[in-house]
């Protein structure tokens, strides 16, 4: 009897959908970082000094190297061969293995002048999505190379960027648990780790980032490249659609640990918080960064 009373009294499974969903949005829809950015907002503006643009850039060069090293840990630690592949394509893309047509298309439209080249994409070197299997490898279609052509000119050199020397603590910070938290042997917690970062690329900071880069171009930097600010864009609004069904199979896996999943998940963006949190206590100290 005391079994019957305990399945009946065991909550379906939408109803634990339902509650677990609830913690998911408490717990990544509504972190600070993605509902109140205050970096972002303030960058949005326009307002950012040639210095503070160079500082953004440089701490963003040094998060982008590293991220590589989590996820070759992602791959490395993925839980199926499924999950590896998946963690692969991105891997590969980041070092410059081209999407070809497959699950989706490259850029359609023919840029018809260098600015719009910039912010669509060389079609010979960029696609938004596809897959990398078959895909060919360009060294000038590594994400990092493109950002070394955002430092350019603000007087940032391939020797000034992406190294962990240059990072500030914070962005170290950031770095570290992306490896520790984002590459976990412990799937449950890098699937919600994932998810989160996931959630945070597509909360709408990377348009806020080229909104206020843009301004800044026009002010004083004309001869600025914003192609990889653009791409990753374009990259995150097609990523948010998947987020939701890739969270539905999490959850329908068997042995799915909600637990970990929300720990990995609010640690991954307590992470990111930092790293944005250093470049704003940067900003605002007397010097201006």
């Amino acid at each position: 009897m005391a079994t019957l009373i305990s399945e009946a009294a065991a909550p379906s499974v939408p109803e634990r959908w339902d509650r677990f969903f609830e913690q998911v949005r408490r717990t990544v829809m509504q972190h600070p970082v993605v509902t109140d950015n205050r970096y972002c907002v303030w960058f949005e503006k326009g307002e950012a000094t040639r210095a503070q643009v160079r500082d953004l850039i440089q701490q963003f060069s040094v998060f982008s190297n590293l991220f590589i090293v989590a996820q070759l840990l992602k791959t490395i630690n993925a839980p199926s061969i499924e999950q590896a592949r998946e963690s692969k394509e991105i891997l590969v893309n980041e070092l410059g293995v081209v999407f070809r047509s497959g699950r989706t298309s490259p850029v359609h439209d023919v840029p018809v002048d260098d600015d719009a080249k910039d912010r669509m994409g060389d079609p010979d070197l960029v696609s938004t999505e596809g897959t990398v299997d078959g895909g060919v490898y360009r060294f000038n279609a590594a994400h990092f190379e493109w950002l070394t052509k955002v430092a350019e000119p603000l007087g940032l050199s391939f020797q000034d960027i992406g190294k962990r020397r240059f990072g500030w603590p914070s962005t170290l910070h950031f770095c570290d648990e992306l490896a520790r938290i984002y590459g976990s042997e412990e799937p449950d917690i890098a699937e919600g780790a994932s998810f989160a970062v996931e959630n945070w690329a597509a909360a709408g900071f990377w348009k806020q980032l080229i909104s206020g880069l843009d301004r800044f171009r026009d002010r004083e930097c004309p001869e600025l490249r914003l192609a990889f600010f653009t791409w990753h864009d374009r990259v995150e609004d097609q990523h948010a659609a998947h987020t939701l069904d890739e969270l539905h199979e999490a959850f329908e896996r068997p042995g799915f640990n909600e637990t970990k999943f929300l720990e990995g998940a609010a640690a991954m963006l307590d992470g990111v918080k930092v790293f944005w949190d250093g470049l704003n206590q940067r900003r605002l100290q007397p010097s201006g960064g």
